[in-house]
């Protein structure tokens, strides 16, 4: 139990680190509405998907599957979301300060957390049942380091 305990502390921290680092690898973009590859999406459009990923799916599912019994979540399509929402006039450090807020605030909720909090369970209306907390923890820091390690590629 000891492990699993440990586990859980240390996955909190890399979600705080990772935020940090996400922040550090888009400032040192110097082009940030430079493709970062051939048809890909630019290093402000990565940023605020991330962020808005974060905010609106494992932030969000992070929050109500503590909040919530049983909480059943939406599908998030990123793609529809960027092209109906994505704002390129946002200033790129608003969006990164957006993210570590969002970030921030899940990391305080999970050291709050008694250590059953993270066996909480949820549902995904196409996945189906059985997603634990972790597991949002567990793809939230995912998420974030993935895209953190396509804009440094892209540096």
């Amino acid at each position: 139990m000891n492990q699993l305990l440990e586990y859980r502390l240390k996955l909190v921290g890399q979600l705080e680190s990772a935020a940090e680092e996400f922040r550090q690898a888009c400032m040192k973009f110097d082009e940030p509405f430079k493709a970062l590859g051939e048809g890909s999406w630019n290093a402000h459009q990565v940023a605020a998907h991330t962020r808005d990923v974060e905010e609106m799916v494992y932030g969000l599912r992070i929050r109500r599957t503590v909040e919530e019994d049983q909480p059943v979540f939406q599908n998030f399509d990123g793609e529809a979301w960027m092209a109906e929402k994505y704002k390129p006039d946002e200033p790129l450090a608003s969006i990164l300060d957006d993210l570590s807020a969002s970030v921030k605030q899940t990391v305080f909720l999970l050291r709050e957390l008694p250590p059953e909090g993270w066996s909480r369970e949820s549902g995904h209306e196409i996945y189906g049942d059985g997603f634990t907390l972790q597991t949002w923890v567990e793809r939230g820091l995912a998420h974030i380091r993935d895209h953190a390690d396509t804009v440094r590629e892209a540096t």
